[in-house]
């Protein structure tokens, strides 16, 4: 796809394209983003699809996608570039026997083809015809150490390596950040960004979202699977289930054959909406007190039968 003619409507019809449901206002924020050449950080709770966004874009644009994967210690190098000290040990051995010429060699070691390219750096040396789409994912997972490093690539999308001089990037990649809020994001990062927080989907957005990913769902299910996440979402739980749950479960659920939801086919799958011991203690208090009514959720998708 060509970047000078994308519109939003484009942008949003090639991620439903690419069985992702996205907003406007997420479509906007993406075009945007391409057209100015600014970074994106995306925000919300785990699961709502903000990783997705990036690995999409870079189908529909023909793309690289460089994934940074941030944890707590990520350091310059590990995210940037690294010295390749074996090659450059077997170097200097090789040439003491030859008996060579020993500061050539010193310099010559400490050239781009010693240089073990990191995510960053790869991103910033891309050459292709379209630029490449860098995915600092869980950007709240790393120290604020890292993300103030981050601060100068973000501007300027340079680095500057002592023994080789400065690096430009020739063509800006396609940024997105995603934090899922462990931590406040300091203000000068998020100065650099354009923002948008993905939500939970609605009942009618995740339906879409379903029946987009599986067609072959039959849909009082579909709505029975939609209609349970909703109500649970706006329970007390310590994790609430994102879509990618939902879509994890409607994959088990389709794989078991079920048509509907009911308490023993829930009891049997629920380990595909939550992941905490606590979570599940409470789901089955839910449902034994009837504050989760599964004939109640029958009921209003219309698959009820007496």
């Amino acid at each position: 796809m060509n970047p000078k003619k994308l519109t939003i409507e484009k942008i949003q019809e090639a991620l439903r394209k690419e069985k992702y449901i996205c907003d406007r206002s997420l479509a906007t924020v993406v075009y945007l983003s391409i057209s100015m050449g600014k970074p994106v950080l995306l925000e919300g709770e785990a699961g709502v699809g903000k990783t997705e966004v990036a690995k999409v874009l870079a189908e529909i644009m023909e793309s690289k996608l460089i994934r940074l994967q941030c944890y707590e210690g990520l350091d310059a190098n590990t995210a940037l570039y690294e010295w390749n000290y074996p090659k450059q040990m077997l170097r200097i051995k090789l040439e003491e026997v030859r008996r060579g010429d020993r500061d050539a060699v010193e310099t010559e070691i400490f050239s781009e083809q010693y240089l073990v390219k990191r995510p960053l750096l790869e991103a910033i040396q891309g050459d292709g015809s379209m630029p490449p789409v860098l995915l600092i994912d869980e950007i709240d997972r790393a120290d604020m150490e890292f993300e103030a490093f981050l601060l100068e690539i973000l501007s300027d999308f340079q680095i500057t390596i002592p023994e080789i001089g400065t690096i430009r990037a020739k063509v800006r990649p396609y940024v997105f950040l995603t934090s899922n809020r462990t931590r406040e994001i300091h203000d000068a990062l998020k100065r650099r960004c354009l923002y948008h927080w993905i939500d939970y989907p609605t009942f009618d957005k995740e339906h879409e979202i379903i029946t987009t990913k599986f067609p072959q769902i039959r849909e009082r299910l579909a709505k029975q699977i939609c209609s349970f996440m909703q109500q649970v979402r706006q329970m007390n739980f310590y994790k609430r289930p994102g879509v990618a749950e939902t879509l994890d479960w409607a994959s088990a659920l389709i794989t078991l054959n079920r048509d509907d939801l009911d308490e023993e086919t829930v009891q049997e799958t629920v380990g595909c909406v939550f992941k905490y011991r606590e979570d599940l203690h409470h789901l089955h208090e839910e449902l034994a007190g009837k504050r989760l009514d599964l004939d109640q959720i029958a009921k209003q998708t219309g698959a009820y039968s007496a």
